[in-house]
């Protein structure tokens, strides 16, 4: 197997790391999902300073020799560990195969820090939205002091990494977050993230719902100035793209301030750019695409329409 443009591309990475002052910053280290690397679509390897973990969406020849090949690469960067999950192993275990575990392993944005979890298939932070993130905490910065009860609704909010960056920066300002999500235990870890990063909690709420179903259960907690949706593609029993997302976008207009700023998100590679904006369009007439946010360059795609789609939709009431 040659490894090759792989090493390449993450030699590069860990160079360009070194030189930046936010070098202890999580990132992607080697995106190989994008197709832009020919036989090496199903790896992927990121950066959690001071661990590295690779990810193996299919077995390869010679994994052992990749492994060790990175680790050499990283050890003079100052890493500690490297661990290996194997998606296509069941339960897709991670297993640290290099070096010394991270006993407590984090993502790191900054000032913030979000607390990981190995020990399962998503370790619990999301590097390719953070161009959305950045936009959230714009967004925020602009409109806090200045909106009277500024309030954030983040729909699908998995474990509240946009709910802590939109918390943080609002720095001392009060700022209201709604965070729905059906799952408990994520509630709980985006819960744990605001404490770890020590802010404040006061106004935030983690709230156990179905984003569509229950939209009569929140709904009455706007109105909302700002608006963060980003659903899975497919959830079992609760959530499909084609079927559900239109709906909640007619939806939302009742929970929404009658000026508002939404992010938008859809990560299906079997869905373009024009499918998600006319579906924005006829899901009401006061929406209107602001613009689609860059991809995070960590993240290459041969087709920027299977990459991660983000849109910038303001509301106006008519």
């Amino acid at each position: 197997m040659n490894w090759e443009p792989l090493l390449q591309a993450v030699r590069s990475q860990l160079e360009q790391e070194r030189a930046e002052e936010s070098r202890l910053d999580s990132r992607r280290l080697f995106h190989g999902r994008g197709n832009c690397y020919a036989g090496l679509e199903r790896i992927c390897v990121d950066s959690y300073y001071p661990a590295i973990l690779v990810t193996l969406f299919e077995e390869h020849e010679d994994e052992s020799g990749l492994v060790e090949q990175l680790w050499t690469m990283a050890q003079p960067f100052g890493y500690t560990g490297l661990a290996v999950q194997r998606r296509y192993q069941t339960r897709a275990p991670i297993v640290w195969e290099c070096g010394e575990p991270v006993e407590a392993p984090v993502a790191r944005r900054g000032a913030l820090q979000f607390p990981l979890t190995f020990d399962r298939q998503n370790v619990g932070f999301f590097l390719d939205i953070e161009p959305g993130r950045q936009w959230l905490e714009r967004q925020v910065r602009e409109k806090a002091g200045k909106v009277e009860n500024l309030k954030v609704l983040n729909l699908f909010s998995f474990t509240c990494a946009f709910s802590v960056v939109a918390r943080a920066a609002a720095d001392q300002e009060a700022c209201e977050i709604l965070n729905i999500d059906l799952n408990k235990g994520v509630l709980k870890r985006g819960q744990a993230n605001h404490q770890f990063n020590n802010l404040p909690m006061k106004g935030i709420r983690f709230v156990a719902r179905d984003a569509l179903r229950d939209f009569k259960r929140y709904d009455r907690s706007g109105p909302f100035q700002l608006a963060v949706v980003d659903p899975p593609t497919r959830q079992r029993g609760a959530f499909e793209v084609e079927i559900n997302y239109a709906k909640l976008l007619e939806k939302l207009p009742a929970c929404l301030a009658d000026e508002a700023d939404l992010l938008l998100v859809l990560n299906s590679p079997a869905h373009n750019e024009a499918y998600f904006r006319e579906l924005v369009a006829a899901a009401n007439p006061g929406y209107s695409v602001v613009e689609r946010l860059p991809q995070n360059p960590d993240f290459p795609d041969s087709d920027p329409d299977a990459a991660l789609k983000m849109l910038h939709v303001k509301f106006q009431r008519r």
